[in-house]
């Protein structure tokens, strides 16, 4: 669909999540909270973390003052959407015993608020369709991933401060939001004021635009933007070598770069639990002290987790090197075949919150060496 671009300023902004709460839906959006930029429910758009920015590298991240006062300015956090759409415990049924001692067995409807999500960036918008593609694109849906999707309401903000993590160009994941969205706003502060570009990608997004004050999109505002969107493409902090992944990682089975990361990684799974796009899952029974009541719950696991991979006579990635090996080229090189796309958006993660500092993007660019020597 064609709509004129518009322009919200701060107040403009503020009606939106108004309207947005008044319809009932649950806005979720960042906020500052235990050092960090964290995703949490907002009933004002006066939560937003108006003059923060972070300073992320490898093994480090850091909430910094920011004297323009842009709420969005800032790079991807420790959480992402998937701790609202896959959640990291769900419950599925649960069985009680009567006085009689007859079990029933009661089946538990996955919540699904109508979420609208303010504030998705890019490599997060291509992590929400990755997640859909295989959560919901099988024969077998995840039921509740899939009604909170369909439900949610994405409004999402092109990234113009690139982190020192970030490596969304060579990934495609950014830096401006690809298509998926009800509403994308590129944020923009100079001596004009503060205010939102705002472009339309729904009849939804057309509908809630309506609603709040706003104006057509001057030329200033827009070059100012568009400026900004392509400065951070060329401030990304990291970036993958510029190969066939697929075919580089594939190849790389027997690499001794997978030694050097055993001595390093400590299989902790942080990676997988920060990760935008990572689903595995696995079920657990609890009983409470009676025995009267038990409940059977999803959770998310790890690749990382020797008990992930267990067979009769143990795991079968037993070792460091392998449980990395494993993760990484399946993330970069078998999710092609099983979901035909890769498994990263570069949005850096797994490198901000890696307790070693261990970084994606150094370990691939050191497999591409060696295999390349090798080559010749």
């Amino acid at each position: 669909m064609t709509v004129t671009p518009a322009v919200l300023d701060r107040d403009g902004l503020s009606a939106l999540v108004s309207v947005l709460v008044a319809e009932g839906r649950t806005v979720v959006g960042p906020t500052v909270r235990d050092g960090a930029i964290m995703l949490s429910e907002l009933t004002s758009a006066d939560a937003l973390p108006y003059g923060w920015g972070v300073e992320p590298d490898a093994g480090r991240y850091r909430l910094v003052p920011r004297e323009d006062g842009a709420a969005f300015a800032h790079s991807a956090g420790p959480q992402s959407w998937k701790n609202f759409l896959h959640p990291s415990r769900e419950r599925l049924w649960s069985a009680d015993r009567t006085a009689e001692g007859e079990l029933t067995f009661t089946a538990h409807e996955p919540e699904a608020p109508a979420y609208a999500f303010l504030g998705v960036r890019p490599c997060d918008l291509r992590a929400i369709a990755i997640q859909d593609r295989v959560l919901t694109g099988g024969r077998y849906e995840e039921g509740g991933y899939g009604k909170r999707s369909r439900n949610a309401l994405l409004i999402t903000t092109d990234c113009t401060d690139p982190g020192a993590t970030c490596f969304c160009v060579s990934t495609g994941g950014g830096p401006s939001a690809g298509p998926g969205y009800d509403l994308a706003l590129t944020e923009v502060v100079d001596e004009g004021g503060h205010r939102f570009l705002v472009r339309v990608g729904s009849e939804e997004g057309a509908r809630l635009l309506d609603q709040v004050p706003h104006r057509t999109a001057d030329m200033v505002t827009e070059a100012t933007a568009r400026a900004s969107v392509e400065a951070a493409r060329d401030r990304t902090g990291r970036s993958l070598p510029p190969v066939d992944l697929r075919a580089l990682m594939g190849a790389s089975l027997d690499a001794e770069r997978w030694n050097d990361v055993a001595a390093d990684c400590l299989t902790c799974g942080n990676c997988t639990m920060v990760c935008p796009t990572c689903f595995r899952t696995t079920t657990e029974e609890v009983t409470d002290l009676t025995g009267d009541h038990t409940e059977r719950r999803q959770r998310w696991d790890s690749c990382f987790d020797l008990d992930f991979s267990y067979l009769h006579g143990g795991p079968v990635p037993r070792s460091a090197r392998s449980r990395y090996r494993q993760w990484l080229t399946h993330k970069l090189s078998s999710w092609h075949d099983q979901f035909d796309t890769s498994g990263c958006v570069g949005c850096g993660r797994c490198i901000a919150w890696c307790p070693a500092g261990m970084d994606i993007t150094e370990e691939v660019a050191a497999l591409e060496t060696e295999l390349g020597t090798e080559a010749d």
